[in-house]
């Protein structure tokens, strides 16, 4: 399912802005129930913003253990489009301030809200998922009985310090 805004939609609606719901999976993110947020998409001129709030309880793999545990996301969205090209000479993204971007929709008429969701989702993951601060992921990866095949293959390398 493609969630998109017409920019005409939200430009005839009142006060240029529109509430806009999701609640639902997104494909390529595994996750316990949907993803859900509640936006506000309004129209400022030449640019359009997005905010408002994500939650959902990803499924993800620990880095230490290898298990898969439950992680919890809430996070804000702030999002700025341009609907006209800004300058040829910056290319798609034009860094206003440290952390906000304006992605340019070059003429486009439609904001593909699933997408932003999808890319938001996936910068928010933690970059080391840690299943918990008592892991002992290290003893788990050196249990003798722990074998993949495809680890073999480092068993016998003898290391030549000179």
């Amino acid at each position: 399912m493609h969630l998109t805004v017409s920019i005409e939609d939200i430009e005839n609606s009142q006060d240029k802005t529109l509430d806009c719901k999701f609640e639902d999976t997104i494909e390529g993110i595994t996750s316990k129930g949907p993803v859900k947020a509640d936006l506000k998409i309004k129209s400022l001129g030449d640019f359009i913003e997005i905010t408002g709030t994500v939650s959902c309880t990803l499924v993800l793999e620990c880095d230490l253990c290898l298990k898969e545990f439950d992680y919890a996301l809430n996070f804000e969205i702030d999002e700025t489009y341009a609907k006209y090209a800004l300058m040829d000479d910056y290319g798609q993204e034009t860094e206003l301030k440290e952390g906000q971007f304006i992605t340019d929709l070059n003429g486009e008429d439609k904001i593909d809200i699933y997408d932003l969701l999808y890319q938001s989702v996936i910068l928010n993951i933690p970059n080391k998922k840690v299943c918990g601060i008592n892991c002992n992921g290290d003893k788990f990866l050196k249990e003798e009985n722990l074998s993949d095949p495809r680890m073999d293959v480092f068993k016998n390398i003898q290391i030549d310090r000179k």
